[in-house]
């Protein structure tokens, strides 16, 4: 992403709401030390710099290699409460523009080895920055059932009009997100981790949440890009919120979606 419109920033924004919890338990579970210098490679539009500095009670880098999106998030924390701690730099997650040991800890969200790709370079990049004992983590939305009712729809979905599916075409299998580990131990990480942490959303929704699952299902699934004529129709009927059959509207609605964390250790 080298470009930022407005929807796209919009629904990054909107669908903050429902990742922020995921994110809170991912952050729990690490427990990254109080205090000093943290990097977040691919931060984007800057959503999680202040999230991590309030955990941490520390400072935060924020990397992204598109200057738009490092400029918008500059906007995003200039005058606020996060100014003096929150900092944003463009640059490459694969030739990091810090010193050896730089950091106490680095992270990464959507971003490195996802949703393909080989992740070595950037983890051995986030290992020479973060000084011994420190932590290096990475997270990747990994499933999501949204469409609770109609699975076999979804699971249509999922294998012909998934935004990701031109990104994970011809993928080599060792180099799926889920299998991170390997690469986590060839970078020579220690105490490697893996876990799963789950989202919830549920009826009755509020304003926000619902235009927050409206853009997230939008974002996950385009229907303009789905070719069978009655998966597209009942797609816009479920998903559109202008639609009187707006799924996440029952009153019964119930969804989840999933991200993995990769978390490891420098050796020292």
């Amino acid at each position: 992403m080298n470009a930022l419109d407005e929807t796209t920033r919009r629904n990054l924004e909107l669908t903050a709401l429902l990742r922020e919890p995921v994110l809170r338990a991912a952050l729990d579970a690490l427990a990254l030390p109080r205090g000093g210098h943290g990097l977040d490679v691919g931060t984007g539009i800057g959503l999680h710099g202040p999230l991590l500095a309030e955990a941490t009670d520390g400072r935060v880098t924020g990397l992204y290699i598109a200057p738009a999106l490092i400029e918008c998030a500059r906007e995003r924390v200039t005058g606020s409460p996060w100014a003096d701690r929150v900092a944003f730099v463009t640059g490459d997650a694969r030739a990091l523009p810090f010193n050896d040991g730089a950091c106490a800890w680095a992270w990464s969200v959507d971003c490195v080895g996802y949703p393909a790709g080989e992740p070595g370079p950037a983890l051995a990049e986030m290992a020479r920055v973060v000084q011994p004992g420190g932590t290096v983590a990475v997270l990747g939305w990994t499933s999501q059932t949204l469409l609770a009712g109609y699975k076999q729809l979804e699971a249509r979905l999922e294998a012909a009009a998934s935004a990701y599916a031109p990104l994970l075409e011809g993928q080599p299998p060792a180099q799926h997100f889920l299998r991170a580990r390997g690469a986590f131990d060839r970078v020579g990480l220690v105490d490697v981790t893996a876990r799963t942490f789950v989202g919830e959303v549920r009826a009755p929704l509020g304003a926000s949440s619902r235009a927050a699952v409206a853009s997230l299902l939008g974002m996950l699934w385009d229907v303009r890009k789905v070719t069978v004529a009655d998966d597209r129709a009942e797609l816009a009927r479920l998903t559109d919120p202008r639609s009187r059959d707006f799924l996440p509207d029952a009153p019964d609605y119930y969804g989840f979606f999933t991200y993995t964390m990769f978390a490891g250790r420098v050796r020292g």
